[in-house]
C-alpha cells in the first residue's frame, strides 16, 4: 500500500512539473507580448527593450523557470504584471471562494446522486427513465446555460435569490447562503444526472451477483442487503465517478463564477488572461492542477480502502 501510495505521489509530481512546464514556455515564450500587453499597444520599441529586460524575458526560458520553481517552492509566485499585488495573496483570497462552491457542490452530489441512484436500479420504472433522461440532459447543457435560466427565474422573475454577488460567511453566514445557492445548482445539474447514472449502472451489476441472490434466499432483510452489502461494492466505481466529477466540478466553478460575478478563481483566471498578467495565469493554473491531483490522489486511496484489488495499482 505505501508504495503504491509513493508511486502514486511521484505521478502527481511529475505531472504537475510537465504542465507548469508547457504552461510557462506558452505564457513566458512570447517576451514582446508580454511587454507591450504591460506598456500598452502603441509603446515604442526602446522601451518595450527596456520592459524586457526589467521584467528579465531575455533570459532563456529554462532560467526563467527554473527561477520560477525556486519561488514555487519557497511560497512566492511573483507579483502581478498590472497590480504589482503578490500572486500568493490573491489567490489567498480567491481560492476559498472556489473551493467553497466545490465542496458544497461535491457533498450535494454525493447525496442526491446516491440516492437516486440506488432507487432507480432498485425500484426501476419511472424512476430510472427519469434518472437516464437527467443524464442525458446533463451532458447537454452547459452549466453557464443553466446558471443564466436560474438567474432569470429564481433571480430576476421571482427574486429569491441575488443575481450576482458574493457574501462573505465572517459577514453574514445567511447572506453567504444565498449568494452561492444558485452557483451551487447551477454545478449540481450536470453531476448529478452524471453522477446518479454511474452509481444506478454500479448497483444494478452488483444486485445481478450472486451473493445478493444468496443474501436475499437467506431472508436477509432488502434495505440491508442495500445499504450495507449493496453499496458496499458499488462504492469502488462511484468514487472513480466522483473523483471525475469533482475535476468537473472546477471547470464548471471557474465559469460559473464569471456568470454570477464571484470574486474566486474564475474571475481572477479571466481578467489575468484578458489583461496578459502571465504570473497571475501561472499562479492560477498552479493551483487548479494541484487541487485536480490531490482529487485524484484522495480518490484512489478511498478506492483503495474499499476495494483491496485496487491496493497495488
Amino acid at each position: 500500500m505505501l508504495v503504491a501510495l509513493l508511486k502514486k505521489v511521484v505521478r502527481a509530481v511529475v505531472v504537475l512539473l510537465v504542465v507548469s512546464f508547457v504552461t510557462f514556455v506558452l505564457m513566458f515564450g512570447n517576451g514582446p507580448g508580454i511587454a507591450r500587453a504591460v506598456l500598452g499597444k502603441d509603446a515604442a520599441e526602446a522601451d518595450v527593450r527596456a520592459e524586457i529586460a526589467r521584467l528579465g524575458l531575455d533570459r532563456p526560458l529554462f532560467v526563467q523557470f527554473g527561477e520560477w520553481l525556486r519561488g514555487v517552492v519557497t511560497g512566492d509566485l511573483g507579483s502581478s504584471f498590472f497590480t504589482g499585488q503578490s500572486v500568493a495573496s490573491a489567490l489567498a483570497t480567491r481560492v476559498p471562494v472556489t473551493l467553497a462552491l466545490i465542496v458544497l457542490s461535491l457533498l450535494l452530489t454525493v447525496v442526491v446522486s446516491v440516492l437516486i441512484g440506488v432507487a432507480a436500479a432498485v425500484h426501476g420504472g419511472w424512476i430510472d427513465r427519469v434518472v437516464q433522461v437527467l443524464a442525458v440532459l446533463g451532458a447537454a447543457v452547459p452549466p453557464f446555460i443553466v446558471a443564466i435560466g436560474l438567474i432569470f427565474a429564481l433571480a430576476i422573475s421571482v427574486r429569491l435569490f441575488p443575481a450576482t454577488g458574493y457574501v462573505s460567511p465572517d459577514q453574514s453566514l445567511r447572506g453567504w447562503i444565498s449568494s452561492v445557492t444558485l452557483p451551487v445548482l447551477a454545478l449540481l445539474t450536470g453531476s448529478v444526472a452524471s453522477a446518479a447514472s454511474q452509481f444506478r449502472g454500479a448497483v444494478l451489476d452488483t444486485l445481478s451477483r450472486d451473493f445478493v441472490r444468496t443474501l436475499r434466499a437467506r431472508g436477509v432483510p432488502e434495505r440491508l442487503v442495500i445499504f450495507r452489502h449493496v453499496l458496499r461494492n458499488s462504492a469502488g466505481p462511484g468514487l472513480t465517478v466522483l473523483s471525475l466529477q469533482t475535476i468537473a466540478l472546477i471547470g464548471g466553478a471557474v465559469i460559473i463564477e464569471v456568470v454570477f460575478a464571484l470574486p474566486g478563481m474564475g474571475d481572477l483566471t479571466n481578467t489575468a488572461a484578458q489583461q496578459g498578467d502571465v504570473p497571475v495565469v501561472m499562479g492560477c493554473v498552479l493551483v487548479i492542477v494541484v487541487i485536480v491531483l490531490v482529487v485524484n490522489l484522495l480518490g484512489d486511496l478511498a478506492n483503495a480502502a474499499v476495494n483491496p484489488k485496487a491496493r497495488t495499482r
